[in-house]
C-alpha cells in the first residue's frame, strides 16, 4: 500500500510538473472573453514576450489538442526553406497547377510560397511537404517540439483532421520559441514567413496570423487564427481556436481573436 501511495504521489507530481511546462509563466484568466465566444466552444491563449505572461481564456480548451489545419503552414513554410525545398534567392519561383478544378477558384492557377500562404492553397503545401519529404518532416517536427509530431496519417495530409495534433498553449510555445529564435531556422526563413503571413501593419503595429479550418462532413467543425503581434509597447503571442457544430471555421476564429486583442488593447 506505502508502495502504490508513493507511486501515485510521484505521478501526480510529474503531471504538475508537466502542465507547468506548458505555462511556465504567470497567468491571468480571463472568463470574460466568453462573450466573444457565443455559440463555440473555444480558447484564446495569449503570452506577452516582454512581461512574461500569459492571458488565458478556456484553459481546458487550451490545453486540447486538436488537428493545426492550414495553421500547419507556418512550419511547413519553415522546413521548404531552412531545407532548400523552396529556394530563399527565389521566393517567388512558381509552383505549376495541375488542372484539378478546386471549389476555390483561387487555387485554381500557378502558385507562389507568399500567394499559397496568403489565398491558403492546399495543393501548393502538399507538394511542398513531398518536396521536404518524410523523413526530414519527421526530424523537424521532433525538433522543434510541434503538438505530438505524428505524421503517420500520410505526408500530404497529416495536419489536415489526421494524425497530427497540437493544443493552443503549444501552438504559442511554438511561436514564442521562433520568435526568440530558439528554434532551427535561420533570421532570413523567419523573415521570409513572417512577411507571408503579415495581415496588416498600420502606424508601426505589425498583425501576423494563419487561419486554419476543418471541413468535416459538409459542415465546418473547426477553426483557428494563431499569430504575433509586434508594436512598440511590445511583442504579444496568440492562439485561438472554436469548436462548433457548423461555422467553426478560420474567419470565425480570426475575428473573434481580433476582437479579444482589441478588447486587450493588445491591437
Amino acid at each position: 500500500m506505502k508502495y502504490w501511495c508513493k507511486v501515485l504521489v510521484w505521478l501526480a507530481l510529474w503531471q504538475g510538473m508537466i502542465l507547468g511546462q506548458a505555462l511556465a509563466a504567470p497567468v491571468e484568466a480571463r472568463e470574460d472573453l466568453a462573450d466573444c465566444f457565443q455559440g463555440f466552444s473555444g480558447t484564446f491563449v495569449l503570452y506577452n514576450l516582454e512581461a512574461e505572461q500569459y492571458t488565458v481564456y478556456n484553459e481546458e480548451q487550451s490545453r486540447k489538442r486538436l488537428s493545426p489545419c492550414s495553421t500547419f503552414k507556418i512550419p511547413n513554410s519553415l522546413m521548404g526553406l531552412e531545407t532548400g525545398a523552396v529556394d530563399k534567392e527565389d521566393v517567388f519561383t512558381l509552383k505549376k497547377w495541375d488542372g484539378t478544378r478546386y471549389d476555390f477558384p483561387y487555387w485554381n492557377h500557378d502558385h507562389t510560397l507568399a500567394s499559397a500562404t496568403k489565398e491558403s492553397v492546399v495543393w501548393y503545401f502538399r507538394e511542398l511537404a513531398r518536396d521536404i519529404g518524410a523523413a526530414r518532416m519527421q526530424r523537424y517536427l521532433q525538433g522543434i517540439d510541434y503538438g505530438n509530431a505524428d505524421i503517420s496519417g500520410g505526408l500530404t495530409q497529416f495536419w489536415l483532421g489526421s494524425s497530427l495534433q497540437i493544443s493552443a498553449q503549444e501552438q504559442v510555445r511554438f511561436l514564442t520559441r521562433l520568435e526568440r529564435d530558439e528554434l532551427p531556422f535561420s533570421q532570413e526563413t523567419r523573415a521570409i514567413v513572417y512577411k507571408n503571413i503579415t495581415v496588416a501593419e498600420k502606424n508601426g503595429v505589425a498583425l501576423m496570423g494563419k487561419t486554419g479550418s476543418r471541413l468535416q462532413d459538409g459542415r465546418w467543425t473547426l477553426g483557428w487564427f494563431v499569430g504575433i503581434v509586434k508594436k512598440p509597447g511590445g511583442t504579444y503571442v496568440f492562439a485561438t481556436n472554436i469548436e462548433g457544430a457548423d461555422g467553426a471555421i478560420g474567419g470565425k476564429a480570426r475575428e473573434i481573436s481580433l476582437a479579444v486583442l482589441k478588447k486587450m488593447n493588445v491591437l
